[in-house]
């Protein structure tokens, strides 16, 4: 992170936006370059990554001064801790033995025609058996444990967006221009 300790609002969404872009094509071609159908648990880390998502796109359009770097960071950040949360549950649903694993439910197709919105987010954070399903594994870690550190790393950009400090930042988080010091 030294190395972007100086960088603009820009910079920090940028390198955001980017990680977010590639855990969702990371996703994509696992489900359809490889085949592997997501869980509900996949599907909701998914909306979380668009969630950061958003936050870093506004940072790039904008270019905010410190308190929109705040704001924009922490629209970014409450989707990184809310997907890193979901992981973490996923993970740990992964890790029960086979008896306490829960059984398997209605799909999330179902569930959205036939119950509330509540309801249905309820269902899904519970876990349900296709969730403790472990169709892959990359360096002894499954892909819910890769999508966790993917949201550490997330965390990490949004933190860096909301309180990296420019050098010569004046008021605002904008650096002086040159004439301004000469003044």
């Amino acid at each position: 992170m030294a190395l972007m300790s100086g960088a603009s609002c820009r910079a920090w969404s940028l390198a955001g936006a980017g990680f977010c872009v590639f855990m969702l094509a990371v996703a994509l071609i696992m489900q359809y370059g490889f085949g592997l159908e997501p869980c509900p648990l996949c599907i909701f880390q998914r909306v979380a990554v668009l969630g950061a998502l958003l936050g870093f796109l506004i940072g790039i359009c904008h270019n905010a001064g410190r308190w929109g770097r705040v704001v924009y960071g922490g629209i970014a950040l409450l989707g990184s801790v809310a997907g890193a949360l979901i992981a973490g549950r996923h993970v740990w649903i992964q890790r029960l033995p086979e008896e306490q694993v829960p059984s398997c439910g209605p799909g999330l197709d179902y569930m959205l025609d036939a119950l509330p919105i509540q309801s249905v987010i309820t269902q899904v954070l519970r876990g349900s058996g296709e969730c403790a399903n472990i169709s892959a594994r990359w360096l002894g870690l499954t892909l819910p444990g890769w999508t966790l550190i993917g949201f550490v790393v997330l965390i990490a950009l949004a933190l860096g967006l909301m309180f990296a400090h420019r050098p010569g930042a004046g008021r605002g988080g904008r650096a002086a221009s040159p004439a301004a010091a000469d003044a």
